[in-house]
């Protein structure tokens, strides 16, 4: 004897259930309230704006504190960010913005960093020394963005062709000249 095969409600006198939407939570939790609170203690002695979003604490630094920053927020033993999850970099037109993402595997929390560069000459001090995996988003924020990582053990092209011209990630770079092959 064949068994009967369940199927789905489809009787039409009968109302559906309306789908359950998971809804994410977007409360800065107590991890990130902590770190927050901890900053102004630990970078004592540099100008940096703090931020509270989502999740994660963002701290904006200038050009010349990225290593000294970096060394303290990977090195205090409250703070603990020894992960670098990903450095990118945005194109504003009027400026360049260098976002690295840290996470502490043992605290639990998540820190962003923000420097903002000029957009005719974007220098930045490398951090390789300090994190090692930094080293493949900053080739790649050179060949795309153009941003030069000075003290980068070897600047060459990552994403690109050796002798390619221009940076693609550049909103001004013209797009319109391209030829599909």
């Amino acid at each position: 004897m064949a068994e009967k095969l369940q199927t789905p409600n489809t009787n039409p006198r009968q109302p559906r259930r309306p789908p359950e939407i998971p809804i994410a939570s977007v409360n800065l939790d107590e991890r990130g309230k902590v770190l927050h609170s901890l900053l102004p203690e630990v970078l004592v002695g540099f100008e940096f704006e703090i931020l509270l979003a989502v999740d994660e604490v963002i701290v904006s630094i200038k050009p010349q504190d990225l290593p000294s920053i970096c060394r303290i927020v990977k090195e205090d033993a409250s703070l603990n960010l020894g992960y670098l999850r990903c450095i990118s970099v945005v194109d504003y037109v009027e400026h360049l913005e260098v976002v690295y993402h840290l996470f502490s595997l043992k605290k639990r929390h998540k820190l962003v960093i923000k420097v903002q560069l000029p957009t005719e000459s974007p220098h930045l001090p490398s951090i390789v020394s300090i994190w090692r995996g930094a080293n493949w988003f900053e080739r790649e924020g050179h060949d795309l963005f153009g941003v030069v990582f000075d003290g980068h053990p070897n600047l060459v092209p990552l994403v690109l062709y050796e002798g390619f011209k221009g940076h693609p990630g550049l909103k001004s770079f013209p797009f319109h000249d391209y030829k599909e092959w």
